[in-house]
């Protein structure tokens, strides 16, 4: 090889190393544009969230009030809207299984004979759990406060069990239901002992 050509290339490899070295790109930062929304439950009811993001702090307490996060660490208040909820949130939200719901239906004086207006009252029980998929139901007996304590411990629980025999009559699985007795334990209405009270002779039936 000639001393030209061995000059050319070591004058190439130090032009080569010389050569400032590009930085790779810096990435972005991920985008975001997260929503938390506050909406009132079925009574009425409004809760508190609590939103943190770098450092900023933000409480939603009022229906429809919003924040969003489209910059990491930075907060936007806003409001939102019940469209704009059934837009984002729909689908989540028609995943829910429904909320329990509580029925008291009511008895005559030491028996466990329905009242009228609460053997009416059974189809609309009925019909609370014929729309649920897999319907678990709670029934709990209780008494007034007449009568000794193990007198109202059978009593209610001989309630429940009535309550329990009319639901599987309107097409529910036995296995379904669970029968408890607070006797005179948890009395609707406080009485002294032996004060007749036709508020706390009753059944509650929780449908989950």
């Amino acid at each position: 090889m000639t001393g030209t050509r061995i000059g050319a290339l070591a004058l190439l490899a130090l032009g080569l190393s010389g050569c400032p070295k590009v930085p790779p790109p810096i990435a972005a930062p991920p985008t975001r544009d997260d929503l938390y929304v506050v909406v009132a439950g079925p009574e009425g009811h409004v809760g508190a969230v609590v939103v943190t993001a770098g450092g900023e702090v933000q409480t939603l307490d009022q229906p429809y009030a919003a924040v969003r996060i489209r910059t990491e660490g930075r907060l936007e208040t806003a409001t939102s809207t019940p469209a704009e909820v059934q837009a984002t949130f729909g689908a989540a939200l028609s995943a829910q299984p429904p909320r329990p719901v509580t029925f008291i239906l009511y008895f005559r004086e030491g028996t466990d004979e329905l009242t009228t207006e609460s053997r009416q009252a059974l189809d609309q029980v009925s019909a609370e759990i014929a729309r649920r998929p897999a319907p678990e139901v709670v029934v709990i007996g209780h008494t007034d406060r007449v009568g000794s304590v193990a007198y109202n411990d059978a009593l209610s629980l001989q309630r429940a069990a009535r309550v329990r025999t009319e639901l599987i009559r309107l097409g529910l699985v036995a296995g379904d239901i669970r029968l408890e007795g607070r006797g005179k334990r948890e009395p609707l209405v406080p009485t002294e002992d032996e004060v007749p009270e036709p508020r706390n002779r009753r059944v509650e039936i929780t449908v989950r």
